[in-house]
């Protein structure tokens, strides 16, 4: 390794990414190409990064392994920026067990880092969470570990478990500031703020107030019925009911428990649920058969009366109903809570966090661009999506997860 590499390497450990590209800026070497890729994806400029690195690891020889998996780390990192999520993770894998069978711990590890941080970004919080205790902690540097404590400190988020959270957080700073990276420490100061903004809001009764993270643990936690329409489902102390993928069933429950004690009148039940304002003898008929699958999945928890008017949710025991709805209204929330992270998305980087077809994003996306709420850049299959910052709010209750246990 000649002294304009060593310095350039030098300079991006320690984040100075201008003074990393000064040394190799005018060479086209397959170490200088890669070094400048990483260099540029620090300054934010990723297109070109990825290309650079992909380069880079193609002019490394057959006897360069080493240094072509530490590309194709690189070139990972790059792709999840990017939001590039549909590629197989294999390559990665096979990187990460070539490093570490030569010795590069660091690199390894960030390679599982980054595969972690690939499945929380698509919701699959228990594997993250495996994938996260798999590294060797011990062994982290301080950017790495800040990194590290950072995806747990999201894991615990989105998990509600606002201790654990607050406990992650205060293990990233701690590293971040042993990093001396400012780009680190604010993201550190950025996650710290979700524990006190508004996460959802809260119906009871007729009334409505906003919930910080820490409230909504409680909430779900107190025993009472909570209706989630963050996360589309019946929650009852430790038990838990999904109706994500059964939306007539979980819009009556919502505009039951948005009535509730009162009770819910047919007429609007049905232009509410079936989106109709002539209710027909057809529509009350369905009306019936829907409350009486209702009424059977939430048996265990509430009973569903019939009144004069309508219908009435009555829990069991002297328990209340609350209706947890999302901190932001419309059908899109939860795309717009992906997009509200600051990061370019490709439509079917959308679709697969969010488990449904790229037909469907599309669908929403274009609603959304002629409401002026995302705008693209780019074309074809350069397009990627942005949206303006969820100013004020948290977005992770409605961020893609597993269901609840319970």
């Amino acid at each position: 390794m000649d002294s304009l590499i060593a310095a350039a390497g030098r300079a991006l450990a320690a984040g100075d990414a201008l003074s990393a590209l000064r040394h190799v800026a005018l060479r086209d070497d397959a170490p200088a190409l890669a070094l400048r890729g990483i260099a540029l994806a620090q300054l934010g400029e990723y297109p070109r990064a990825h290309e650079l690195l992909r380069q880079a690891a193609r002019r490394f020889g057959a006897r360069e392994a080493l240094a072509r998996a530490r590309c194709v780390v690189a070139e990972a990192e790059v792709a999840l920026v990017l939001r590039e999520l549909g590629g197989s993770p294999r390559m990665l894998a096979e990187a990460a067990a070539l490093l570490r069978a030569r010795g590069d711990n660091a690199n390894a590890l960030q390679a599982g880092l980054i595969a972690a941080r690939r499945l929380l970004l698509l919701g699959r919080l228990a594997e993250a969470a495996s994938a996260l205790d798999a590294l060797d902690s011990r062994s982290l540097a301080p950017p790495l570990a800040a990194v590290a404590a950072l995806v747990a400190a999201e894991i615990a988020l989105r998990s509600l478990d606002t201790c654990a959270a607050e406990a992650a957080l205060a293990r990233a700073g701690a590293a971040a500031r042993r990093a001396r990276i400012p780009a680190l420490l604010a993201e550190v100061e950025e996650a710290h703020a979700l524990l006190d903004r508004c996460a959802a809001r809260l119906v009871h009764a007729g009334h409505e107030q906003p919930l910080r993270l820490r409230e909504v643990e409680n909430l779900l936690a107190s025993g009472n019925l909570v209706v989630d329409a963050c996360r589309r489902g019946l929650r009852s102390g430790g038990h838990w009911v999904p109706l994500a993928r059964r939306p007539v069933l979980f819009a009556l429950l919502r505009a039951l428990a948005q009535s509730w004690p009162g009770d819910a009148g047919r007429a609007a039940l049905i232009a509410q649920v079936f989106r109709s304002r002539d209710p027909d003898e057809t529509l009350r008929a369905r009306l019936r058969v829907e409350i009486g699958r209702l009424r059977a999945l939430v048996a265990p928890f509430a009973a569903i009366r019939a009144s004069a008017r309508g219908f009435a949710l009555a829990p069991r025991g002297e328990r209340s109903v609350a209706l947890l709805m999302p901190p932001i209204d419309g059908e899109q929330a939860a795309l717009l809570a992906l997009l509200g992270d600051g990061a370019a998305w490709s439509t079917s980087a959308l679709a697969l966090a969010l488990g449904d077809s790229q037909r469907t994003v599309q669908r929403a996306l274009a609603e959304l661009e002629a409401a002026g709420q995302v705008r693209a850049v780019g074309r074809a299959r350069a397009q990627r999506w942005l949206a303006p910052s969820l100013a004020g709010f948290t977005t992770i209750l409605l961020l893609p997860a597993a269901p609840p246990a319970g």
